[in-house]
């Protein structure tokens, strides 16, 4: 195998543009890059000199698997500079749509990106022809959340009902009740994705993560809390900048985050699960226990089982709110313009994603930072790749090459939300 080298062009079920190079000595990793080649987007150029109100809609155009992460980290930030405040309902009401879109994201990863790789398939597609029901139930379960984003969101794909201090219209009350029903259905659905998941073969994989996630005194976190991680961490959104740093890399595109002490760590799922294992719901907590799990999963290829309970807590989540559901007086709170500087950070389905907006006296975006998830995960998914192939170099060179782009995948990389495929180069020598 000496100084053999191997190339993917297409790997699909990841979502941008990417490459991979893993260099290998004899048993050794040499080197590990994940190369983001995908072109700069500029959304935070973009912001500078529009109006606060605008940051919402322009920043869910960012993605369209997760825009509603990115509209409340927008809106939640505005909120912090200008001194507003959303309780009640409305809170209530951003906690549902959030349920919406870990929902339909949840399903398309556990379903259509990740569970082929568990069952030997190339994608769903040939999935679907030996598991029909399976696929079936998918498409069904995730276009529950989908019709949770479309109803409060006002469209499925970069919802427009959402603005800072609340949102343009509330949905009828019997609209809710008509949603429930299909809701109690996905609960099962739901249930029965986490048993199913929790027979696929995993590897035998773990590493001591530092997890960083939200933590509120009473959720489950979804808008709201502080920044927490299992090695010490426990500050404010406020304080993000002064514990993190951005920086670039010679070999990509994308910014990587790390700890300013500690370097690489992990978000999304695995993160919030383990830093937040008491805050489910209970028939969440059972499922995760009957699946295998402990309160803490440290295993990134058991991710699928946690994005499922995730799905099963969004369902149970969604239920509660419906239940309680009372129409407010009004469907936004008033929103002053002042000079200010706001901070937030929410749980997308990949795990935090920080905002910070500097605004002028008459409102204007002076300056905007954007930290998305998967940014923030680049080192540890390298990380994860030099521990992960030694073990396993004596694999054919094909087999290497889908379980590394398999343990890629356990982080559901938002590249940048566009085209779909990962170049893989190996070089051994």
């Amino acid at each position: 195998m000496s100084g053999k080298t191997i190339r993917v062009k297409y790997l699909a079920r990841v979502e941008g543009e990417g490459a991979l190079l893993v260099k290998i000595q004899g048993k050794n990793v040499t080197d590990v890059k994940l190369n983001i080649f995908e072109p700069p987007r500029f959304f935070e150029a973009f912001l500078r000199g529009r109006k606060f109100s605008e940051a919402p809609d322009i920043t869910a155009r960012i993605c369209g698997i997760c825009p509603v992460a990115y509209q409340m980290s927008a809106c939640h930030a505005m909120e912090d500079a200008l001194g507003v405040k959303v309780e009640g309902t409305l809170r209530e009401l951003r906690r549902l749509l959030y349920c919406g879109e870990w929902i339909e994201s949840h399903t398309l990863h556990v379903y259509m990106l990740h569970a082929p790789d568990f069952l030997g398939y190339e994608d769903s597609i040939r999935m679907a022809a030996d598991h029909r029901d399976v696929v079936e139930r998918a498409l069904r379960l995730k276009k529950t959340g989908n019709d949770i984003v479309n109803l409060l969101g006002g469209r499925e794909i970069h919802p427009v009902n959402v603005r800072v201090g609340g949102f343009y219209k509330i949905p009828r009350k019997q609209d809710f009740l008509a949603l429930a029903e299909k809701l109690k259905w996905a609960r099962d659905a739901a249930l029965e994705t986490v048993r199913w998941v929790a027979k696929l073969p995993f590897p035998d994989f773990e590493r001591d993560y530092e997890f960083v996630a939200l933590r509120h005194p009473d959720e489950y976190p979804f808008n709201e809390g502080r920044i927490v991680s299992n090695k010490g961490l426990d500050i404010s959104v406020r304080e993000y900048d002064q514990h993190f740093t951005e920086e670039h890399v010679a070999h990509s595109n994308a910014l990587h985050s790390s700890h300013n002490q500690r370097g690489a760590y992990f978000v999304g799922p695995l993160a919030r699960y383990s830093l937040n294992f008491e805050r489910l719901s209970p028939v969440a907590q059972q499922a995760a226990k009957d699946a295998g799990l402990g309160a803490v999963c440290r295993n990134p290829f058991q991710s699928i089982i946690v994005r499922s309970v995730e799905i099963l807590y969004a369902c149970d989540e969604a239920l509660r709110i419906i239940d309680r559901f009372e129409m407010p007086e009004k469907p936004s709170a008033e929103v002053p313009v002042r000079v200010g500087t706001g901070y937030s950070c929410t749980e997308a389905p990949r795990g935090i994603l920080y905002h910070r907006y500097r605004l002028d006296a008459q409102g204007l975006i002076l300056d905007a930072q954007i930290v998305p998830p998967t940014s923030q995960n680049q080192k540890t998914i390298e990380d994860d790749l030099r521990d992960f192939i030694p073990a396993r170099v004596a694999l054919p060179t094909d087999e290497l090459q889908r379980q590394c782009e398999q343990a890629v995948r356990n982080y559901d990389p938002c590249i940048s939300c566009a085209t779909h495929f990962l170049k893989l180069q190996f070089d051994r020598q």
